[in-house]
């Protein structure tokens, strides 16, 4: 309602300021009338009209009128009269036709550059470059930022812009929870930019006809030839339905623990007791829980214990160990 009184006033006060500031004559205020119907359609124009666009329009208009003077001094330098004349007699138009030519072209053609933008990166995965994407549980997690860091990550490493848009949604969110993982996502981003021997870049390529993100990154990864990267289950899951690879750290976690086999002594801190008689719990460095059977006495120590099983299970590895000595 406020825009279309603003748009009524303009339309009003054009010609009144012709009126009383030019001239008195009816001409003069149909011309301040018109003044005002110029000024609201152009201003409903650059109502859909993003800032982004509009800054690009202009670049393409100033560099068609930068054409068209470079075209008007080549037809001066040839000296054929005629055509000179003709050309300086429609060189106005001329001027008007390749601003408008050159604002229409790279409207019309802006929106290419995030095709452009993935054949680069095909081009660069076809020279030998792995390309990896990542998404929001993978940053967060930040041990991809380890993994980078010891160098045993190969390739590029592709981050959406709607990934990003994600991570800053969640560090603004209201919920204390959610915008610390946001933060701490965007920290490990940061962590990962500073680093020269980790070739990260971001993207501004879209999916639009898909709404979920997890479904926007495996339809780009699909797209680009990429790999995911994550520590989400689910999209795990989903990556293997649509034939993408996923590399997802909790399984290279898993796959790199340290193997313990029945009868190895190892040394551990009993931290709580267990849910059987005499237990006692301890951990390893990776998290693995140790069940120590005589440690519940043993809390609160050190103690030497020897392996007996290892069960491993969907949840992770859970190793049984007997008491031996204490430290």
């Amino acid at each position: 309602m406020i825009t279309w009184i603003y748009r009524a006033s303009i339309l009003l006060a054009c010609p009144a300021f012709a009126y009383f500031a030019v001239s008195k004559e009816s001409a003069s205020v149909m011309v301040g009338f018109g003044v005002g119907v110029l000024i609201v359609m152009l201003e409903l124009l650059l109502e859909g009209m993003s800032l982004l666009t509009l800054i690009v329009g202009i670049i393409g208009g100033i560099a068609g009128v930068v054409g068209s003077k470079f075209l008007n001094v080549m037809i001066q330098e040839t000296g054929l009269t005629d055509l000179v004349n003709a050309w300086d007699k429609f060189a106005p138009l001329s001027h008007f036709g390749f601003a408008l030519l050159g604002m229409v072209v790279s409207i019309r053609k802006f929106p290419e550059l995030d095709t452009l933008d993935k054949d680069i990166l095909v081009n660069a995965r076809r020279r030998g470059s792995d390309l990896k994407v990542l998404d929001t549980s993978a940053i967060i997690d930040g041990r991809v930022v380890d993994i980078c860091e010891t160098k045993f990550l190969s390739g590029s490493i592709v981050v959406p812009r709607f990934v990003l848009n994600e991570l800053h949604h969640l560090a603004d969110s209201e919920d204390d929870l959610k915008r610390a993982r946001g933060r701490r996502g965007l920290d490990m981003l940061a962590r990962m930019q500073e680093n020269p021997d980790v070739p990260i870049k971001i993207i501004d390529r879209d999916v639009p006809e898909i709404e979920e993100v997890d479904g926007k990154l495996v339809r780009l990864a699909k797209d680009l030839s990429a790999k995911v990267m994550t520590t989400d289950f689910n999209l795990n899951k989903v990556a293997a339905l649509e034939g993408v690879v996923c590399l997802n750290v909790n399984d290279l976690t898993t796959a790199l623990k340290p193997v313990v086999l029945p009868g190895e002594m190892m040394t551990l801190f009993v931290m709580k007791e267990g849910k059987e008689r005499e237990q006692g719990v301890g951990y390893l460095d990776d998290g693995t829980m140790v069940v120590i059977e005589d440690g519940r006495s043993r809390i609160g120590k050190r103690v030497d214990a020897q392996v007996t099983s290892i069960l491993q299970t969907s949840a992770g590895r859970m190793i049984f160990s007997k008491f031996k000595a204490e430290r």
